[in-house]
């Protein structure tokens, strides 16, 4: 696999880690708990600026992927911009079909319609995957710098082999207080109008704050957030965006809050166990660490974590794994939730110049 560093960064401010200290992985159902416990007994006994870089699976329950917390032997605090040229082109780059192909994509978006149209469940994610080859190994520095230049407000990451630059913020914690950034409903920039008056756009995006609501009771407390969302317009793709704000209850740190949280309806659907069934019946592949959370925590229990969306996962020979999903709700069409996953694998495809 090429050497990565370990970072995670947004709108210029985060880490970069190098060298390892420690690591710890996790399998099964809790393995954000169990991380949560392990950096809980860990962490006193490390330095006080020491922080460890995580990534946790999608469905920890079912994939072989696990989870893991990197402590890095060396960590620097960023507060002005990865650096760096962006550069991540490489020879004789092409793109090829993952495991789901565009029909199978396409088939798996009207099963799921039916299953909303029966009653069975109210939403479900999608995803599909491409496969990134090229003459040499993906330049990996090279991509993050591409990936920060073209979109200077997504969380820039790489961890353990997951790059990419999501746009949502599962949950940070700083000084007592928690944000989240709940992002559903998506159109092309030029559409955002439209999509504010789309009610299959709202239904799914109320989903998924009620997702973040439910599963933060009893951690957090004086909650606030708008009661309509707002249009976040990002390169080429424009979002309905909700952001919360409050105050964590008692010594809970960030990784108890991502335990509480994941998965979202932003990313497997609701309600939840029904949507994750459903994912395992009509995805053809294990998502790994694509949709998991990916993020940070120092020993105070504060912290930043995304959801590992606009990314890929680097193969071990050098090629990249790209991913991209869409919410189904009543009324989705198969060709535009598809042509909605196009969309989003242009952040990793544009950023090394397919």
């Amino acid at each position: 696999m090429t050497t990565a560093p370990l970072v995670f960064v947004r709108d210029g401010r985060g880490w970069v880690g190098a060298g390892s200290l420690d690591r710890a992985d996790f399998d099964g159902a809790a393995q954000i708990r169990d991380a949560a416990n392990w950096w809980r007994a860990t962490s006193p006994r490390l330095a006080p600026s020491t922080v460890a870089f995580g990534a946790f699976a999608f469905d920890p329950s079912a994939s072989s992927a696990g989870g893991v917390l990197l402590v890095p032997a060396i960590a620097e605090r960023i507060t002005s911009g990865l650096g760096g040229d962006a550069g991540a082109q490489i020879v004789g780059a092409r793109v090829s079909p993952g495991d789901m192909l565009p029909a199978a994509y396409e088939t798996a978006v009207a099963t799921a319609v039916a299953a909303i149209e029966r009653g069975d469940l109210e939403k479900v994610v999608l995803a599909r995957d491409v496969i990134v080859r090229g003459d040499s190994p993906i330049p990996i520095t090279g991509l993050l710098a591409s990936l920060a230049a073209a979109n200077p407000t997504a969380a820039i990451f790489s961890v353990d082999g997951m790059v990419g630059a999501s746009p949502e913020t599962l949950v940070a914690v700083h000084d007592g207080r928690f944000t989240a950034r709940v992002l559903a409903g998506t159109s092309t920039i030029g559409d955002g109008a439209a999509l504010l008056r789309s009610e299959k756009d709202l239904a799914e995006h109320r989903f998924a704050v009620a997702s973040v609501l439910a599963g933060l009771e009893g951690l957090v407390d004086d909650v606030e957030h708008d009661a309509e969302p707002r249009l976040l317009e990002l390169p080429r793709l424009s979002h309905l965006a909700t952001d919360l704000v409050g105050r964590v209850v008692g010594d809970a740190g960030v990784l108890d809050l991502v335990a509480a949280l994941h998965p979202t309806a932003a990313v497997a659907g609701t309600p939840t166990p029904e949507a994750v069934a459903l994912i395992r019946e009509v995805e053809p592949f294990d998502r790994g660490r694509y949709s998991g959370p990916v993020g940070w925590v120092d020993g105070r229990g504060d912290g930043e974590w995304a959801i590992a969306l606009r990314c890929a996962r680097v193969e071990a020979d050098g090629s990249l794994r790209a991913y991209a999903g869409a919410g189904i709700v009543r009324g989705s069409v198969p060709s535009a939730e598809l042509a909605e996953t196009d969309l989003k694998l242009r952040a990793i495809l544009d950023a090394i110049g397919v």
